[in-house]
């Protein structure tokens, strides 16, 4: 890796990309926020879930526990589970920017999937430096905004069920496994984990499944990882 500024047409390309997937990703906050105050939560705290904690997957992840009756605590397990990801990226993601100190702190509140992979992808550091901070706050002030936007609209609508909007959790899960399903391997693991997760439904609280089947994923990973390496 050089520490070489890429192209400007590079440049160019590379923040043109980043935007393209900070507004799709961006506007899909308009589900979170609907869904949050359908859950119970109220528009103040919708937002400031958005603002604090800003991981898509996690914040679904929360929200669908509570929506289900499900006690906190196990949302919150849920949704911590679901951010170790980015513990992972951050570690593949630190020398590559090269960030240290308040810089590198205030990166790690746009680490998410998106600007990870727009970064990876990069031939230079200032490549992925460009892709990673084009994305993450791109996608971070338009998550907020449409946040707000569906928060508003939600409480205004009254029950999302009557609009269908209750399946929207779901929704989001499958579109964010669905591209890492390509994989036989990924594909098998998912499918396990589902099967085990339907399998303690009628004996556990809501939110306990999600968290048996990220445990049953977690093994699995650590099987492969040691039969790779054997």
């Amino acid at each position: 890796m050089t520490a070489s500024a890429p192209k400007p047409e590079d440049r160019r390309r590379i923040v043109r990309d980043s935007l393209g997937v900070g507004i799709a990703t961006g506007t899909y906050g308009v589900s979170f926020g609907a869904v949050a105050v359908g859950s119970g939560l109220d528009v103040l705290q919708t937002c400031a879930l958005s603002l604090l904690m800003f991981t898509g997957a996690s914040q679904f992840a929360l929200v669908g526990v509570l929506a289900s009756g499900g006690a906190p605590l196990s949302g919150a397990l849920t949704a911590l589970l679901l951010g170790t990801r980015n513990t992972l990226y951050g570690l593949r993601l630190a020398p590559l920017l090269g960030w240290t100190g308040r810089r590198r702190l205030a990166a790690a509140h746009v680490l998410i999937d998106e600007s990870t992979a727009m970064a990876v992808t990069r031939t230079t550091r200032e490549g992925a430096r460009t892709g990673f901070l084009t994305t993450g706050i791109s996608i971070f002030v338009l998550w907020n905004l449409f946040t707000l936007v569906g928060a508003v609209a939600g409480t205004a609508m009254g029950d999302p069920r009557t609009y269908g909007l209750d399946a929207a959790v779901g929704a989001a899960f499958l579109a964010l496994l669905w591209p890492r399903l390509r994989e036989r391997r990924n594909l098998v693991v998912g499918l396990l984990a589902a099967l085990v997760a339907l399998g303690v439904v009628p004996v556990t609280a809501a939110g306990v499944p999600v968290l048996v089947a990220g445990g049953v994923a977690l093994l699995a990973g650590l099987l492969l990882r040691e039969r790779a390496g054997a």
